[in-house]
């Protein structure tokens, strides 16, 4: 990979997206980085968090709710995501790299990780 070129708004982004931990919105992360940009464009914010995920310094996360949401902690974890209010959470939970095992069962080639993610409903949906 080519050497990429330092920008105080990439910075920024991704700065603000390591404090977060309910996985924002590009829409999100535009609205709050512009109190320190005001000038940046939502394009910049979309193409800068695109070149943190092919980086590796940012994940995409899925959702039902039609919007791409980004998370900055790149360790491994799964979310989970709600099928009611869509929210996505991280969940704390034990190794399940026996899936990959799994996975191999009777497939000729190689498993060399995974991505899950679990759907269903959240403690907040469930109570109302």
């Amino acid at each position: 990979m080519k050497q990429i070129k330092y920008s105080r708004q990439r910075e920024a982004i991704k700065n603000f997206l390591m404090t977060r931990n309910d996985h924002p919105t590009a829409d999100f992360i535009y609205n709050n980085v512009r109190n320190e940009f005001p000038n940046i464009s939502l394009g910049t914010v979309y193409r800068n968090l695109s070149l943190l995920v092919e980086m590796g310094e940012a994940i995409k996360v899925p959702s039902t709710d039609g919007c791409e949401h980004f998370d900055g902690d790149t360790s491994k974890h799964y979310h989970f995501i709600c099928n009611k209010c869509s929210c996505i959470k991280d969940l704390q939970m034990g190794n399940i790299d026996i899936i990959d095992s799994v996975a191999a069962n009777g497939f000729e080639g190689e498993i060399c990780g995974h991505t899950a993610y679990f759907y269903g409903i959240c403690p907040d949906c469930k109570c109302s």
